[in-house]
């Protein structure tokens, strides 16, 4: 085993099942032409719920791209994860060819927020109206946070370390440095990512607890963050995985190397504690800067996490000034999630999988239905901006209080 010094994390694949496409070339296209498919709940059992827009998930056929032995097993957000999977996969071309001899090598980490509520719902009605024998067997596992990591695991045959992060929204983004410490302690790849499915009846009812979800009833102004309109979140499905492998082993192979992950760190600040998340945030921040090594002024773009709460947006605002300066009021900032929903712990992966096409396509994706910005930020709207990034900054909160920061890096071999 190398020195862990000098075991880097490298993103090699990635695959995306979003509401506006499945697949990085769909999703990518959608993403940097501003595309908003933000719209009415259209999920059988919520149309009398307060609940009236989201981004749902509309072209994914679960049974063109997961076997039925595996459908009756698993929710809906295990069906988005594992076809992820296999489309980040196909995207490293990391085939069980490469790993057959090495099971143990390769590991499996997903985040959770929702669990499978969907799959949970329909066994308890059963339970419910019919009796105990009409509960199927699965309902044990299906509902359960792991299971997305468990399956995947199974199908892929993947033995090596596997995990859940359970670390709130901003769990997305500690899956992915869980992976690349897994790397940097030996392990030679890890499939990684969030996918969530929070448009079942139960589901969406839990989540009305939240003071933030956005209740309008038009989807071009459900979800505005950073602007004097905003009035809370958008809920979303779907999510990506993405393929973190030890960059000697990936070049070896004949990989192509995305990104690197560079640097990371988390706090914790309280739900609902949006004024303290501005301390949070910004030492989230200034800890993934030092551990990447990287000044303020190199950071070329920001993924926000764009809560759309004033009180959150405001703190948020504050807190890139407080760790990047005054570079943090000139810095790009972008938000495609307006254009989509927040996916729970798959937003920010999704914003992982947008930087690195922004950082290999030049361009900054717009922050779709954003247009007059009362924070003193530049935040990108109306179109893509081109721009020389070779460093991006994602920034996640989650609604119980944890903040995370990611920096990635283009590959300094990548040709301009």
């Amino acid at each position: 085993m190398s020195n862990p010094a000098h075991r880097r994390s490298v993103i090699t694949g990635i695959g995306v099942v979003a509401p506006n496409g499945t697949g990085t070339g769909a999703f990518w296209k959608q993403t940097q032409e501003g595309v908003s498919v933000l719209d009415r709940v259209s999920r059988e059992g919520c149309e009398h719920l307060p609940l009236r827009v989201a981004g749902e998930v509309r072209d994914f056929d679960p049974v063109a791209s997961v076997e039925e032995r595996y459908l009756v097993q698993t929710d809906r957000f295990t069906h988005y994860a594992m076809a992820a999977a296999d489309l980040a996969l196909d995207d490293a071309r990391l085939g069980r060819a490469d790993y057959q001899d090495t099971p143990f090598k390769v590991g499996v980490v997903t985040a959770a927020g929702s669990g499978g509520g969907e799959f949970g719902q329909r066994e308890l009605q059963r339970l419910w109206g019919q009796g105990s024998r009409f509960v199927g067997p699965y309902q044990s596992i299906a509902w359960f946070y792991a299971a997305s990591t468990g399956q995947i695991s199974i199908r892929g045959g993947f033995k090596g370390p596997c995990a859940v992060v359970a670390s709130d929204e901003a769990g997305g983004l500690d899956a992915l440095m869980h992976a690349a410490r897994s790397v940097r302690g030996g392990t030679d790849a890890v499939v990684v990512g969030a996918a969530e499915a929070p448009l079942a009846p139960y589901s969406v009812v839990c989540q009305l607890g939240y003071e933030d979800l956005s209740v309008c009833d038009e989807p071009t102004r459900a979800y505005r963050p950073f602007t004097a309109d905003a009035c809370g979140f958008v809920p979303a499905e779907g999510g990506a995985m993405l393929v973190v492998e030890e960059d000697t082993a990936a070049r070896a192979r004949g990989a192509r190397v995305r990104a690197e992950l560079v640097g990371h760190a988390a706090t914790f600040t309280g739900a609902g504690r949006w004024e303290q998340s501005r301390e949070g945030l910004a030492r989230a921040i200034e800890g993934a800067l030092r551990e990447a090594d990287c000044a303020p002024e190199e950071i070329d773009v920001v993924f926000a996490d764009a809560l759309g709460v004033p009180s959150a947006d405001r703190a948020e605002a504050l807190a890139l000034s407080d760790a990047l300066g005054t570079h943090g009021r000139r810095v790009p900032v972008t938000a495609p999630k307006t254009g989509i929903g927040r996916a729970y712990c798959g937003a920010p992966v999704l914003d992982v999988s947008a930087a690195v096409l922004a950082m290999e396509h030049g361009l900054v994706p717009p922050t779709p239905n954003v247009f007059e910005v009362c924070h003193d930020l530049d935040v990108v709207t109306g179109r893509a901006r081109p721009a020389e990034l070779r460093t991006a900054l994602v920034l996640s909160r989650g609604l119980m209080g944890s903040n995370s920061a990611l920096v990635l890096r283009r590959p300094t071999d990548t040709p301009d």
